[in-house]
């Protein structure tokens, strides 16, 4: 199923070319250009969004993996390391982020909140729990991309000059 084929590979990069944006461009954009307290606010109200897109991508790709109907460890690799993937988004989206929401409420200001807070602490560890998930994600479906890249033949490369 060509079809199948092309929506794995839309959903793969929409997936990764999204989490780059957000997490290479986006965020740090807010955090250098606001306050810390308006650029957490910003992303707070992003990050469901955020994890929202990953699974219904993450989702989108196991699915079309499944009715290519193709065998090989390659595909059962691909498969193990999306549901991963996919696993580690619902993690952030459905644990991890409404933890830190409910921390972030006892939080009157991380401006002026010291860095040792007890809650501030445990915020931090939280969001660095995430951050590693995230960029798991990221490195994941970079790697699904190089590996499902479509292979050229010798002529259909552009010769060298």
């Amino acid at each position: 199923m060509r079809i199948a084929t092309i929506i794995y590979q839309l959903a793969l990069t929409f997936w990764v070319g999204g989490a780059a944006l957000f997490t290479f461009t986006l965020t740090p954009t807010l955090f250098r250009s606001y306050s810390r307290d308006m650029a957490g606010g910003i992303v707070g109200v992003l990050i469901p969004g955020y994890f929202y897109w990953g699974l219904a991508c993450g989702f989108i790709a196991l699915l079309c993996l499944f009715l290519t109907r193709s065998q090989g460890r390659q595909v059962r690799a691909a498969s193990i390391l999306l549901a991963i993937m996919v696993s580690l988004t619902a993690a952030q989206a459905f644990i991890i982020v409404p933890r830190a929401a409910a921390l972030k409420k006892d939080i009157p200001s991380f401006d002026t909140t010291p860095p040792d807070h007890p809650v501030r602490v445990q915020f931090r560890k939280l969001h660095g729990i995430s951050a590693v998930a995230n960029l798991a994600v990221i490195a994941g479906g970079i790697f699904l991309v190089i590996v499902s890249a479509p292979k050229t033949r010798d002529q259909d490369t552009i010769p060298a000059p």
